[in-house]
């Protein structure tokens, strides 16, 4: 199934920056991932350089598939808020989800220093009232995350104002916030596990897995063996063919990028990006090279025909809700897209094993806004639970919650 429609910026800018071979021959290895998108290529980076050895499948070219269609904002504020996962997990488990988060934007930091070229770039967000009756609401998240310890700062109408030049009844903001190009990060990752020992092939899809003595065994559709300790099913939305429940829904994101836009044009918007209240919602942030990047208009859509005839109307939509903040803000899409994504009821991914497959497969669900965040949190929990180590999120994020 396609996982995009339109023109991704990300792959256009970009093109494709570097073929892999598909697998031609039977092969061993003690870990292998399925899925080369951005998730299994932080998950295989973070194997390969603490010495596991690592082979990497995709059934498409390398980051071609939803990683392309991304936007990349990177914050610690789930979809879901800090209060609404208190209730539900209790204070503690909202407060270690959200701390993770933050720290996984600085992990993210230290890796694209490492790879170098990604267009990381830190920022602020600010998460601003769609509406007056969500005012209480922001208000009382802001209560929560001052208790905590989180850096968020409550801003009044006047102070949106003046700062930012639009209108609305509050907001918060944050200092915490990055984005990046998914597409380089995706590809400088796995250079870097084939330095480092491991394998990536693209062009291979794993049609089976069947347990095998001391380990799993992948069958390829073309029918070639692979014999594997682990296996890390880091496939996106599809990877829920692979288990009996169903963890999440499917749902369709549209995009547009602008051309180039003068800096004194995007005045704030250069460093502040901005999501809204309502869901689902509107974002904006800007790019390395000052784009403007729009999304929303989240819909049920998953059916790539249906998809792709929507993409020119949305983006209009997403042009007209702009301009509402904006008026002035010169907006032509240059290239518009929307791609599918999973969501969560509770906003949280899945990571590590599922009853279905017992320990020898480990399942990699970074679901819902916050995927790449969750993936870079994600690495670190799938290789300590392969090296039998206890980790804090393993619960929270594991499908033990579903019970």
């Amino acid at each position: 199934m396609d996982l995009k429609s339109g023109y991704p910026f990300w792959a256009i800018r970009n093109g494709l920056m570097h073929a892999y071979p598909p697998l031609h021959a039977p092969l061993r290895c003690e870990v292998l991932v399925v899925g080369g998108g951005i998730t299994g290529a932080l998950i295989a980076d973070d194997l390969a350089r603490h010495g596991h050895g690592v082979a990497v499948v995709e059934q498409r070219d390398i980051g071609w598939g939803s990683s392309a269609a991304s936007t990349a904002l990177l914050q610690y504020e789930i979809d879901t808020h800090m209060v609404v996962l208190a209730r539900r997990y209790g204070e503690d488990a909202a407060v270690l989800a959200y701390r993770a988060c933050a720290e996984a934007i600085l992990q993210l930091q230290d890796r694209a220093a490492d790879v170098r070229g990604v267009d990381f770039r830190r920022g602020d967000s600010l998460y601003y009232a769609s509406h007056a009756r969500h005012r209480a609401v922001l208000h009382a998240e802001y209560a929560l995350r001052r208790k905590h310890g989180f850096a968020v700062h409550w801003l009044e109408p006047d102070a949106i104002r003046a700062a930012y030049g639009f209108q609305a009844p509050a907001a918060l903001l944050s200092d915490l916030a990055a984005s990046l190009d998914p597409y380089r990060m995706t590809h400088r990752l796995l250079r870097r596990v084939c330095r480092n020992g491991g394998q990536v092939f693209d062009r291979t899809t794993i049609a089976r897995l069947q347990p095998a003595r001391g380990g799993i065994l992948a069958v390829t559709s073309d029918g070639l063996p692979v014999h594997c300790g682990h296996v890390v099913m880091a496939a996106g939305y599809a990877g829920e063919r692979w288990i009996d429940t169903r963890v999440a829904r499917n749902r369709s994101s549209y995009a547009f990028v602008t051309d180039p836009l003068p800096a004194a044009a995007l005045g704030p918007l250069r460093r502040t990006m901005l999501w809204e209240s309502a869901r689902p919602y509107l974002y904006l942030r800007s790019t390395a090279d000052r784009r403007l990047l729009v999304g929303g208009e989240d819909d049920a859509v998953d059916l790539p025909a249906r998809r792709d005839a929507r993409v020119d109307r949305k983006a209009q939509r997403l042009v007209a809700k702009v301009r509402q903040l904006f008026p002035d803000l010169p907006l032509v899409p240059a290239f518009a897209w929307a791609g599918t994504f999973a969501e969560t009821a509770d906003g949280l991914p899945f990571f590590g094993a599922h009853p279905h497959w017992g320990p020898r497969v480990l399942f990699a669900m970074a679901y819902g806004g916050n995927g790449i965040t969750y993936s870079m949190l994600g690495a670190g929990l799938l290789r300590a639970t392969l090296e039998r180590r206890p980790h804090p999120l393993a619960a929270l994020f594991g499908f033990s919650r579903l019970d």
